[in-house]
């Protein structure tokens, strides 16, 4: 039956990923495993990154935002300093708002928030991943409401590996952290954990206090099949963050101290952030061909912001249930999709999503075909503490179609359109204003606003061989009401609103290219031009600008040499082009985002049962930073820092 695929799967994927055996390496093509329709790299109709367990391991990332920032074509910013909800971006959305037009998934489950909240992937360790796959333009009918630039899948680790891991770094930097895994053809059990405490590199006060920060994570998963016929899922994860992060700098204070608190801004923040999640699953399988599916997840988060008297309980429930049809030529699921999530913090505002959709793929012989549907329902509700109740909903579609023509096992052409939508969070119907003579923050409800809809068109090229993989992505998204927050240089007219029309086109480029049995490189390369074609806010007219907040070229290059099995030396290049600060709609303000550079090394060995590591990060010493407006700089990886540990694997 088909749930031993499923509780067996990390055996088969060991075999297709990057192999070394007798200092010998090959490439092959990787199986897409995160959607409910599977197909591989090479046959996919969409374009597709996918990172291994081995890849993660390799790179001796921190977190998963280093991982992508430094690997994948995804760009990550911390959110105002705030590195532990950091900002996605990905074809060409921007600094404000790419996050939330990528949906990212954990085992199916969604990260992404009611609210203006980033996806909280700091509660994800590395340690837990098997791998990461990223399908761009695509994964509307699945993923569903924010799919506008693609999904982010993890999937977790299930294996019969014991690991337990530990690293020390500059700025009192520690981490701890372990796995433990069984499976067999019955039972999967995962547990892992981890903790992490900084000592902070930025003051945030003149008495010398930096901005530390601590976390801990812990994770539970089992998966049991009591008959062949029926699995049954059950997972448990646990979050705690506390950290500080400094303000912003004028451009004066970043050139001369990048260190220093900063004397123009609004101080250093102190947040307390926590997420417990519960779920549960199903799936039975009637026959080969047929199966039933059902999952639910619940999570409780808090986030409190004790300088501001903050605090606000989030309570989200979602579920998903389908049924799957697979056969060698023909593979169907439909389903429903729902979500319900609350924000308590006085009043209560609530988003709601509920859908039906279909995906189906057909095979015959070089050919696949793909095509899906996803209709939702999306309702709001709010509910002040003084006043009546304000609601509205919307009805939104979605579609996808592909096709691949495999020219051979090693190469394909392929093809792809969705439309997609990002129905506005619930912090879009509220206005904050900064009237002078204080300009003293005043929020209301702003009302209402449009989703926006986008036209995502796709073409591309796969060549895999042992030695070489290459893909290559063309791309032209149009899109209708892009949403955004519209920033009044006089301070009255400031609200959340919709660009009339834009547009975004680029190309991608991934190249991991074996050189010899000592070397290999892989070149992640990006070309995006983001275009406001048509948008007039209170007088100021946009319209032909570029999106702020988006560089046009972005080159991640990592270069591997292994002078034998156990050692491999590694160099990695992270470059941005500039790019108008994040605020600059109008294209005019006098300071623009520098171009961001990053050099890092690092050196591991390995045995069967151990591995030494160490890292250096930025080695040249680079400043970087986040251009919000004129003289409103926040400082990011501006510093050297290394760190240095040991994995123990059983």
């Amino acid at each position: 039956m088909k749930k031993t695929i499923r509780l067996s799967f990390v055996g088969a994927l060991l075999v297709t990923t990057l192999q070394a055996e007798q200092n010998s390496i090959t490439l092959a093509p990787l199986e897409v495993v995160s959607t409910a329709i599977k197909t591989d790299e090479l046959r996919s109709s969409d374009a597709v990154e996918v990172y291994t367990q081995q890849d993660i391991e390799k790179s001796h990332v921190q977190n998963i935002y280093e991982f992508l920032n430094k690997e994948s074509s995804v760009t990550t910013l911390p959110s105002y300093g705030n590195k532990f909800t950091q900002k996605l971006d990905m074809r060409g959305f921007g600094y404000e708002n790419g996050y939330q037009n990528i949906v990212v998934k954990v085992n199916g489950r969604k990260l992404n928030n009611v609210d203006m909240v980033p996806q909280l992937l700091s509660s994800i360790s590395p340690n837990q991943i098997e791998r990461i796959e990223i399908i761009k333009g695509s994964g509307i009918v699945e993923a569903g409401d924010g799919a506008n630039a693609g999904v982010i899948n993890i999937v977790l680790k299930e294996s019969n590996q014991k690991e337990i891991g530990i690293y020390v770094g500059s700025y009192n930097t520690f981490d701890g952290n372990f796995y433990i895994g069984h499976s067999d053809d019955t039972l999967s059990l995962n547990i892992s954990g981890e903790a992490q405490k900084n000592g902070g590199i930025r003051h945030i006060d003149d008495d010398g206090e930096k901005d530390s920060s601590k976390f801990s994570n812990f994770a539970f998963d089992m998966t049991y099949a009591p008959i062949e016929a029926l699995e049954l899922r059950l997972n448990a994860q646990t979050s705690d963050i506390d950290t500080w992060y400094a303000g912003s700098l004028t451009k004066e204070e970043y050139e001369d101290d990048i260190f220093q608190k900063g004397e123009k801004n609004y101080g250093a923040t102190r947040q307390f952030y926590t997420s417990d999640v519960i779920g549960t699953g199903v799936s039975y399988f009637i026959n080969d061909t047929l199966s039933i599916n059902a999952d639910f997840n619940h999570e409780y988060k808090t986030s409190e912001y004790p300088a501001y008297s903050f605090a606000a309980r989030y309570i989200y429930n979602a579920y998903n249930a389908n049924i799957h049809y697979d056969t060698d030529t023909l593979d169907i699921v439909a389903g429903i999709d729902g979500f319900d999530g609350d924000r308590r913090n006085g009043s209560i505002t609530s988003k709601e999503n509920l859908a039906g959709y279909v995906l189906a793929k057909y095979k015959l012989k070089q050919h696949s075909f793909k095509a899906g549907y996803r209709y939702e329902k999306v309702s709001y509700e709010y509910d002040p503490q003084a006043g009546s109740s304000l609601n509205d909903d919307e009805y939104l579609n979605g579609v996808e179609l592909g096709y691949n023509y495999a020219l051979d096992n090693e190469m394909s052409f392929f093809a792809s359109y969705e439309r997609s939508y990002q129905a506005p969070d619930i912090d879009r119907f509220f206005a904050t204003t900064y009237p002078p003579p204080d300009y003293t923050p005043v929020v209301s409800f702003n009302g209402f606003i449009s989703p926006s809809k986008a036209h995502n068109y796709t073409v591309g090229y796969n060549y895999i061989t042992k030695q070489n993989k290459l893909k290559l992505s063309l791309y032209y998204i149009d899109l209708s009401d892009e949403i955004y927050y519209f920033k009044d240089p006089s301070g009255f007219g400031s609200k959340n609103t919709n660009i009339d029309e834009s547009s975004k086109y680029g190309i991608d480029i991934y190249e991991k290219y074996l050189v010899n049995e000592n070397f290999d490189l892989m070149f992640n390369y990006t070309y995006v031009m983001a275009k406001i074609d048509k948008e007039i806010q209170n007088g100021y007219d946009f319209g032909g600008n570029e999106l702020p907040g988006v560089s046009n070229h972005n080159l991640k290059a990592t270069l591997n040499y292994m002078p034998n099995k156990q050692t491999t030396l590694s160099l990695t290049q992270v470059y941005r082009s500039k790019a108008y600060a994040a605020n600059d709609f109008g294209n005019d303000f006098s300071q623009k985002q520098d171009a961001y550079y990053s050099t890092d090394i690092s050196l591991s060995y390995v045995e069967k049962k151990w591995e030494l590591f160490a890292k250096v990060n930025n080695i040249f010493n680079q400043k970087n930073g986040i251009w919000i407006a004129d003289d409103k700089i926040y400082p990011l990886n501006y510093t050297t820092t290394a760190y240095a540990g040991l994995k123990l694997k059983y």
